[in-house]
């Protein structure tokens, strides 16, 4: 004998809602790319301490310079590069493991002193 087995019906309300459902949690959550946020908490019922910090992510080696903000000042960059470049002659040799590297004719060049 055969038996039917009823099959669910599910309304189309009760997809809507599923649907906005989903879609009102995906906003919950923002994506940054590019930043971090660690929180951490510790302590007891009675006592606690909690910490978060926010940051930015990037090259941590990375120095950011401002550019110059007028002719004058972009004339002394330059000129202070041109001594700079006159002084310490970089150039480019490869070192035992075949790992490019600059090299200077004078102490304390790379890390960008300039003697004046």
């Amino acid at each position: 004998m055969l038996t039917r087995c009823p099959r669910p019906s599910y309304s189309p309300s009760w997809l809507i809602i599923a649907i906005l459902v989903a879609i009102s949690v995906t906003g919950w959550t923002p994506a940054f790319a590019g930043h971090i946020e660690v929180s951490n908490c510790a302590g007891t019922w009675w006592m606690s301490s909690c910490v978060t910090i926010d940051k930015a992510l990037g090259d941590a080696y990375v120095r950011r310079v401002p550019e110059p903000f007028s002719e004058a000042d972009r004339s002394r960059a330059a000129e202070r590069d041109r001594r700079w470049v006159a002084r310490c002659r970089p150039v480019i040799v490869q070192d035992g493991y075949g790992v490019p590297r600059y090299r200077y004719a004078a102490p304390g060049c790379e890390f960008g002193v300039n003697k004046d």
